[in-house]
C-alpha cells in the first residue's frame, strides 16, 4: 500500500457523490437531523440480498406504500406478502420477513433492537444484515461486508487469496477501517464506492477518493481482483407443469409448502423436478403437451419444464390445487419460473382459440 488509507476522504466522497435511494438517508438528510428509519434499513438489506438495486426499487416502494410500518407488514397477510414478493427470488427471504416482522412486532414492541447481537436473534438476519442495519440505522461501528465492499477491500489491500476463501480476510481489512464517529455513513460510502467507482469491468481508478492507496492499482493487479475459486457446473433437473383453465376462465393453482425452494408462492401443479419425473396430472383431462419447455436457473441448478394444458368442464374435480377466477388470479403473483410457464401456456389456448 502506497500511502495510509484516509477513511476522511472517503467520507468527503460520499458527501458529494452518495447515490439517492428510496431507502436511504442521504449524508445531507442526516446533516438535518433525519435519522433512518430501522424498517426500511432493515427491508431493504433484505431486498438486496443477491439481488441488484435496479431490480428492488419498485418492489421496496411498494412495499413500503403497502406496509408502512413493521406493524403493518406483521398484520399482513401471507398469500399478500407472498404475491407482491413475486419475481424478486430467494422466497425464503420474503418468509423469514414476515416472522422477523412479527417477532419485532410481539417481542419487542415494535421497535428493531439497535445492537448486532440483538438483530442476530430475530428471525432471517444474519451477520452481514445484522451489521448493516446497526451501523445504517443506529450508527453502531460495524463492519458491512457485501459484494462491493468485497471487491473494493480486495483491491485496495491487494488481497489475493480467491473468494470465498478470502472472506475472513476481507472482513477483517474493513473492520480496521469502519468509522467510528460516522459508520453509517462509512458502510454506505464503502458500499457506493464499488458500486459506482470500483466496479467489476473497467473501474474509475481516476476518480476514486483512494487512488491513491491502493496496492492493487500499484500493483496493476486492480482488474483481477477479487479472485474466484471456479464455480462449479450447474446440473440440469427436469419436470412437468401442468396449467387447466376451466371453461368460465377460471385457472387451477396450487399453493406449495411452506418450505423449500418457492415455497409458500402460488404456482402450477407439476411433477417433481429431477431427472426423471414422472407424470402426474391433477385432474383426469385432455392433456396436450405443447412442445415448450419453460426454462429458469436457480442458484444451484438448471431447470427445464414440459408444459402442458387442458381445458376442462365446470365440474372438474381436482386432486390437488383450486381453480381462481379471474378476478381473483394475477399473474404478478406467480414466482418468475411459474410465470414463465403461464406466459407459454396462454400463448398455446389462444392458438387454439384464434
Amino acid at each position: 500500500m502506497s500511502e495510509a488509507v484516509d477513511t476522511q476522504a472517503l467520507l468527503d466522497w460520499y458527501d458529494d457523490h452518495a447515490r439517492e435511494l428510496p431507502w436511504r438517508v442521504g449524508p445531507r438528510d442526516r446533516a438535518a437531523g433525519w435519522r433512518p428509519d430501522p424498517y426500511r434499513v432493515w427491508l431493504s438489506e433484505v431486498m438486496l440480498q443477491q439481488t441488484t438495486v435496479a431490480a428492488v426499487r419498485g418492489y421496496f416502494e411498494r412495499f413500503t406504500a403497502l406496509w408502512p410500518t413493521v406493524a403493518d407488514l406483521a398484520a399482513a397477510e401471507d398469500a399478500r406478502v407472498m404475491g407482491e414478493w413475486a419475481g424478486l427470488g430467494y422466497y425464503a427471504r420474503a418468509r423469514n420477513l414476515l416472522k422477523c416482522a412479527r417477532a419485532v412486532v410481539a417481542g419487542h414492541g415494535g421497535r428493531f433492537p439497535d445492537t448486532r447481537d440483538g438483530l442476530m436473534a430475530l428471525p432471517g438476519i444474519g451477520p452481514y444484515t445484522a451489521a448493516a442495519i446497526a451501523a445504517i440505522a443506529f450508527d453502531r461501528p460495524e463492519a458491512v461486508v457485501d459484494g462491493n465492499v468485497e471487491r473494493v477491500m480486495a483491491r485496495l489491500w491487494d488481497i489475493r487469496t480467491p473468494l470465498p476463501a478470502a472472506k475472513p480476510e476481507i472482513g477483517a481489512a474493513a473492520a480496521r477501517l469502519t468509522h467510528d464517529a460516522r459508520p453509517g455513513d462509512y458502510a454506505q460510502a464503502v458500499m457506493d464506492l464499488g458500486a459506482t467507482v470500483c466496479t467489476p469491468r473497467a473501474p474509475a481508478c481516476g476518480i476514486c477518493p483512494w487512488m491513491e492507496a491502493c496496492a492493487g492499482r500499484a500493483a496493476g493487479v486492480v482488474a483481477e481482483l477479487p479472485a474466484k475459486a471456479p464455480k462449479k457446473a450447474r446440473p440440469l433437473r427436469l419436470g412437468h407443469a401442468y396449467v387447466a383453465r376451466r371453461s368460465d376462465g377460471a385457472w387451477l393453482l396450487e399453493r406449495r409448502a411452506g418450505r423449500g425452494l418457492l415455497g409458500g408462492m402460488l404456482g402450477w401443479p407439476g411433477s417433481d423436478w429431477d431427472d426423471a419425473p414422472d407424470h402426474a396430472p391433477p385432474l383426469e383431462a385432455g392433456w396436450r403437451d405443447i412442445g415448450a419447455e419453460a426454462r429458469h436457473t436457480f442458484t444451484h441448478f438448471h431447470l427445464r419444464l414440459r408444459v402442458h394444458v387442458a381445458e376442462v368442464g365446470p365440474d372438474a374435480a381436482p386432486a390437488r390445487g383450486e381453480f381462481l377466477s379471474p378476478a381473483a388470479f394475477r399473474p404478478s403473483d406467480l414466482p418468475t419460473v411459474m410465470r414463465k410457464v403461464f406466459d407459454l401456456a396462454r400463448g398455446a389456448f389462444d392458438t387454439d382459440m384464434s
